[in-house]
C-alpha cells in the first residue's frame, strides 16, 4: 500500500497484549472513523512481528503503524516490520543518526514511511530540524504515561516544531476528544489516541466523536 497522508489523521494505538482483543477493538474504531491502526509496542513485544501481519491481513485497506520504537539496527527492525505488512514504522529520536538514516533508506525500499518518536528527547525542536534533513516522514511529539503524571504536555512544542519543519507532525500522550481538536487547530497532522478510545464503553461512538472534533464538527 502507498500511504497517502490527508490530514487530519486519527491513529488509534492498540496497546494490548492479546491480538484477538486488539482486532475486536480495532474493528469498532475503524467503523467510527479511525484512519490508521497502530500495532502497539505491547502487542509486538508479546507476539512479535506476527502481530503486524495479523492486523494487516485483517485490515487490508487501513495503514498499519508498527510502533517498534527502534533504538538500534534501523535497517533490520524496519525490514522486519515492513516485510510483515507495516506501512509506517516508528524509530526513537534518541537513536543515533545512522540508525534513523538506515531506517529511512529501508522505508524507501519498501515504499513505507518512517515516524520518529520524540519521547524523552531533551530538545525536540532542534532534533526535529535535524531529522527532516534525513528524510523522515512524520515527527511524533510524544509524552509517555510517566511524564503525563508529572504534567508534561505533547502539545507544548507543537507550534514551534510545526514552524521549524516542512514534514508531517503528530502528537501522542493523554489526548482526549477536546485536545484532539485543539491539536489539529495548532497544526497537528496526525493525532494518536490509545486508552481514551480503546477503553471506552462505546469504542465506535467515541472514535466518531474524536474525529468530529478533529475536523471541526463539534456539535
Amino acid at each position: 500500500m502507498v500511504v497517502i497522508i490527508r490530514p487530519p489523521i486519527l491513529q488509534v494505538a492498540l496497546d494490548f497484549t492479546d491480538i484477538d482483543r486488539a482486532i475486536e477493538i480495532a474493528r469498532k474504531a475503524v467503523v467510527g472513523g479511525a484512519d490508521w491502526l497502530e500495532c502497539g509496542t505491547p502487542l509486538i513485544k508479546s507476539m512479535g512481528v506476527k502481530a503486524i501481519s495479523r492486523l494487516k491481513s485483517t485490515f487490508h485497506n487501513i495503514p498499519i503503524v508498527a510502533d517498534m520504537k527502534t533504538m538500534d539496527t534501523g535497517r533490520l527492525e524496519a525490514s522486519l516490520a515492513f516485510s510483515n505488512g507495516a506501512d509506517i514504522v516508528s524509530v526513537l529520536a534518541v537513536a543515533s543518526d545512522e540508525t534513523i538514516r538506515s531506517a529511512v533508506e529501508t522505508a524507501k525500499e519498501y515504499g513505507g514511511l518512517i515516524m520518529v518518536d520524540m519521547i524523552n528527547h531533551p530538545d525536540p525542536i532542534s532534533r526535529a530540524i535535524e531529522l527532516k534533513k534525513y528524510g523522515v516522514d512524520i515527527i511524533l511529539l510524544h509524552v509517555g504515561i510517566d511524564q503525563q503524571i508529572r504534567g508534561a504536555d505533547p502539545l507544548s512544542n507543537l507550534p514551534d516544531v510545526k514552524k521549524s519543519v516542512d514534514c508531517y507532525v503528530g502528537v501522542a500522550g493523554g489526548i482526549d476528544m477536546e485536545r484532539a481538536g485543539l491539536a489539529v487547530e495548532m497544526g497537528a497532522d496526525v493525532v494518536v489516541i490509545g486508552r481514551y478510545i480503546t477503553r471506552a464503553k462505546n469504542v465506535e461512538g467515541v472514535t466518531r466523536r474524536v474525529k468530529d472534533f478533529m475536523i471541526g464538527r463539534k456539535t
